[in-house]
Formats: C-alpha cells, structure tokens, sequence
C-alpha cells in the first residue's frame, strides 16, 4: 500500500499520535500461573509421569515441552531408524503400542505413538513452550520461559541427559571444503557430499549411520575403540522370544538397579561410557566395507588426525561423539562436580519437591528406556503425592492453631 493511501487510513487524532515521539515503555512483568506440579519434557519421560499424575487426581499440572508437535525429538533422527526393541517393548502404561509384539516400529511410528497416547489421556501438554530458567523463589520452584512464569511446590525434569551435541573444539579447524554434521543433525545420504565419510564415534548411532553410509557405495571409516555388542539379533527368533525378554525384563529392569550390588557396582561406568552395539555388529560393518580406525585426535592442514598419526583425505564428517546433558537452564545447586544431578533414583533430597526422571540409570539400567520409564514415573508420583498429603495437613494444622 502507498503511504498517501496509509495517511488516508489514519483518522486525524491517531496521525498526530503516530508522530509523536513516544518513552520507551516499560518491560511488561512477566504473567504468572501456578499449578501444584510442573513437568518439563513431554517426551516418554513426560507423558508417563502425567499418566500417573492424572490417575493420582487431586492436583493441578502441566506437561512443558519444546518441540512444536509430541514426537518431534523422535521425528528429527535419521530416516532409516528402526528401535532396537519390538513393539512389545514400546508402549507406555496404560496403552500398548499398537503394532504386533515383534515388530520393530520406526521412528516415526514411535513419534506418532507418543502423540496418540497424550491426546488418549488428555494430558495438559503445552507444545512450543522452552524452559529458560528454573529457580526458588519463596519457598516455591519458579519455571520461567521468558515472558511467563510458572510456580509450583513441586517439579519434574523429566527428560535424558542428551541434549546438546557434544563436538570437539578441534572440528572449527577442519576445512571448510568438508561437510560436518552431528548425529543429531543427519537425516539421510542426500545431506552428504561426494566422496569418503568418516564418522567419529563407534557406539550405536555410529555403527548404525556407517552401515547405511558403507551400503551407498562411498568409502566409509568409523574411528573410535568397539564399545562390544549384544551376543544376538534382536530381530531373531532367538533374540525377540528369549534373549531380549531376558536382557530387557529381567537384567536391565530387575538386576542392574541401585538397589542390587552388581546394579551399583556397574552403575558409574555405564554412565560414562557407550553402550554396547546392538542392531549392527562388527561382522556387519566389515562385508559392508566400513574400515575401523584409532579416534580422532586432532587436525592437520585442514584434515582429521588419527591417533596413530595417519591423516584422512575425506569430503565428510559425521560426529558421533554423544550429547551434552544442557541442563544450563537450572538455576539450583543440584549438580556434583562431573555434571550430574545428584539424586537417589530421581529424587533430589537437597530441594524436597524437585524431581528427575527419565536420566540414563535413574534407578535401573532400564530407567531412560520405553520399557522402563513409567516403574520411575509411577514411583515419583507416589513420592508427589506424599510430599503434597504432608504440606496439607501442616497447612491444616497451622490454620486451626
């Protein structure tokens, strides 16, 4: 629209105030609202907390979660992922994922399934919401997500540890001529240029893109020391009717707890370290092609570095390397020294009311797995429910004395 037809628009009193210099106004306080709990994540995690939430009754709460539609932290990994546990594995409590028992869903049926299950229950998840800070603030938690606030007497994080890729310094110093992405980052083949790919970091992630890289027909290297591998196919008869029942039901669900020794004992390691490999074997990497190498050390005249000295001429860079935890964002002095939260299986006993869930060995070798999460999300409930029974009866008493 021209500007005489803009000035035509504009009744005479509202002209001059248009031209009138205005003071900056004010920032506006942020809105508040208040619930008696506040979930952040509506991943797995998230949901299965709000489904025993939402089975306790008696309380008002609500499902934060970043991504614009449920799901979409399973929608963003690359195409060609499968799960590595069958259907009978992936459902959440309270509804079975709808596929045969040893069907092994995709991603996106996996996404999809999460989106079916909040709108089941009518959870109160609010979509595209990022949380910027979560602090104390009068004896109540105080979520902020920039122009609002959210207080509640009691929290849960319900989200993993991998948030942020983890890269390291050196890559800035790769040539510009060679594509890099992340793990997180890769969709598929078409991301890739023209020539050789080396990806950095030999867990699962990595095994699995090589393969899928190696069968292209371009010159695949994965660098990193075999984190070992499962003894079976899970996709086999043996592994979907014996094996992964045994492993996933009874060794990660029952055995490996913190409330077992062999459970504490294997417990620090496994935090730290890649899992073994599961759906992809070594076997499989070497008839497709893909050339095990030494890590990453470093960088030479614009190219990868191995440890053994040997430089590699390649077009791509896919960083297998793991996420950081990215929790930033709070404000409580609830980490040790190496970055953890300190917790007992998800309760922070230094800020009563605060809450982890879904964390990678939460309580069990199986606490950041489908299968697992919801024992964890039904226990935290419970301790909800007891912390909140306890406030109301002290507020009771207060009142009548």
């Amino acid at each position: 629209m021209r500007a005489s037809n803009t000035t035509q628009l504009i009744e005479e009193g509202a002209a001059a105030l248009a031209l009138t210099p205005q003071k900056p106004r004010a920032a506006a306080p942020a809105r508040r609202e208040e619930f008696d709990v506040i979930v952040i994540g509506g991943g797995q995690a998230g949901l299965s907390v709000g489904y025993h939430l939402s089975r306790a009754g008696g309380g008002r709460f609500v499902i934060l979660d970043a991504n614009e539609r449920i799901g979409d932290s399973w929608r963003r990994r690359w195409d060609s992922l499968r799960l590595f546990t069958a259907a009978k594995f992936d459902g959440l409590d309270g509804m079975p994922f709808p596929a045969p028992r040893n069907y092994f869903p995709t991603k996106d049926e996996m996404a999809n399934y999460l989106e079916a299950y909040a709108a089941h229950f009518r959870l109160p998840v609010r979509n595209g919401v990022r949380v910027e800070r979560l602090f104390e603030r009068n004896g109540r938690y105080v979520v902020s997500t920039g122009s609002r606030e959210l207080e509640a007497q009691q929290v849960v994080v319900a989200m993993a540890r991998y948030q942020q890729p983890r890269i390291p310094e050196f890559a800035g110093e790769l040539s510009a001529t060679i594509t890099q992405l992340h793990s997180s980052e890769y969709r598929n083949l078409a991301q890739l240029q023209a020539g050789g790919v080396l990806l950095v970091g030999a867990g699962n992630s990595g095994a699995d893109i090589a393969l899928e890289v190696a069968r292209s027909g371009r010159e695949t290297w994965l660098a990193g020391r075999s984190p070992g591998e499962i003894p079976f196919r899970p996709e086999r008869f043996l592994g979907r009717n014996v094996l992964q029942p045994l492993v996933l039901g009874f060794v990660f669900h029952h055995l490996l707890t913190v409330e077992t020794s062999i459970g504490r004992k294997v417990r620090p390691s496994l935090l730290h370290k890649a899992g073994p490999l599961i759906r992809v074997k070594s076997r499989d990497l070497a008839v497709s092609g893909v050339q095990r190498v030494p890590r990453v050390a470093g960088v030479r005249a614009g190219l990868p570095v191995l440890e053994d000295g040997r430089t590699l001429a390649v077009a791509n860079v896919i960083w297998c390397t793991g996420l950081h935890p990215g929790f930033d964002w709070i404000d409580l002095p609830v980490f040790a020294q190496d970055g953890e939260p300190r917790h007992r299986s998800g309760l922070v006993e230094s800020h009563p009311g605060l809450y982890f869930v879904g964390l990678q060995f939460l309580h069990a070798m199986s606490s950041s797995m489908v299968h697992g999460v919801g024992r964890d999300a039904a226990r935290i409930v419970q301790s909800i429910k007891l912390r909140a029974s306890i406030r109301s009866k002290q507020q009771r008493l207060w009142e009548s004395g």
